[in-house]
């Protein structure tokens, strides 16, 4: 299967979830670093600390989900640089993992047509 842009396939997806607010720097460096784009939504987490709040105080749930699809060999590079804008080596900052991706599609070149399979 390939993907349109490189006809390799080998992408991976970067997913990072962080406290709401706090994903614009993140991505920022992601960007930075290589990717192309970046997809941010809202969510609700659930956690030691919301489930007994830090210090007794309440902890919000609302979390930003970042999303993020770069070729295989400019992962790591894109996730180092986000782990450090975002502090996401820090304790109860955020966390990121790295998933394979099987197929993409999307638009091709500019002015391209669809590019499947």
């Amino acid at each position: 299967m390939t993907d349109g842009a490189t006809g390799d396939g080998g992408r991976r997806m970067i997913v990072a979830i962080v406290q709401r607010g706090k994903a614009d720097r993140p991505i920022k460096a992601a960007l930075k670093a290589g990717a192309e784009s970046a997809v941010a939504f809202f969510g609700r987490g659930m956690g030691i600390r919301e489930r007994l709040g830090l210090l007794g105080l309440a902890v919000e749930p609302e979390k930003e989900i970042v999303m993020i699809v770069v070729p295989e060999e400019d992962a790591e590079g894109v996730v180092r640089a986000m782990v450090r804008a975002g502090d996401l080596d820090q304790p109860g900052v955020g966390f990121l993992f790295v998933l394979p991706v099987d197929e993409v599609v999307r638009l091709g070149p500019a002015g391209g047509s669809p590019a499947t399979r």
